[in-house]
């Protein structure tokens, strides 16, 4: 059992954002006023569960084709690999997305901004990486919005992912950011990564070998679980 545990141990050092940001106003009121305490994990937790691809099929990783109308927007397609910190791939890593739309609202009664909702766009996908730890989805490009962490604040352009490997002890979230946004400079929740190298890491690269012509365009973005080149992850 002590074998497990320690595989699933979370590094935070180096590119990892800190848990307290003060720019990002919210994690003044998140952060821990006093030292975490480590609790040892459950038997079920190093376990399971087990995905495979029929919880998680193609129709889950195309967002533009879940309705009966195409969405509006930019069409984009994303894809890369899931891969540890010695670069090997992580097949059956269950990847999910979530994202407003490209007016910049999501599909949440929390949503109040008043950009309108797209009847043909719910902003949500799975997938399951293949054998050798690959993934695509095909998306909408999400717009920008305000928040309130500060006067005239908005948020860059971003989409969300979670990754959930082979226990629950693994879900791990980051955010994908496009380059390029002049929205990045100012975004707190981009900016708190502590170095460039890590910004990097959650920032797209447009490929044009994924882009379609006259149809998408085309981002890889991989993922590495941990290590020195691990993606910054949400703590």
């Amino acid at each position: 059992m002590t074998d497990i545990l320690s595989s699933y141990k979370r590094e935070v050092e180096g590119d990892q954002p800190p848990l307290h940001y003060p720019d990002y106003k919210s994690t003044v009121k998140r952060n821990p006023a006093r030292a975490l305490l480590p609790l040892d994990h459950t038997l079920s937790e190093v376990t399971g569960p087990v995905f495979r691809e029929r919880l998680a099929g193609p129709d889950r990783a195309d967002l533009t084709t879940q309705h009966k109308g195409q969405p509006i927007g930019e069409r984009i397609s994303i894809e890369g690999w899931v891969l540890d910190e010695d670069g090997r791939p992580v097949p059956n890593t269950l990847i999910e997305i979530w994202q407003c739309n490209s007016s910049g609202r999501y599909l949440h009664p929390v949503d109040q901004h008043d950009a309108p909702l797209d009847p043909n766009f719910s902003g949500a996908g799975q997938i399951v990486t293949n054998a050798e730890g690959g993934y695509r989805f095909v998306t909408i490009k999400p717009g920008e919005y305000p928040w309130r962490n500060t006067p005239n604040a908005w948020r860059a352009a971003h989409i969300h992912f979670s990754l959930f490997g082979p226990a629950f002890a693994t879900r791990l979230i980051c955010q994908l950011y496009f380059p390029g946004d002049p929205l990045l400079e100012w975004d707190p929740m981009f900016q708190c990564i502590p170095t460039q190298a890590g910004k990097d890491r959650v920032t797209a690269k447009y490929d044009p070998t994924l882009s379609k012509a006259e149809w998408s365009l085309g981002y890889r973005f991989n993922f590495v679980l941990r290590g020195r080149d691990s993606t910054p992850w949400e703590a």
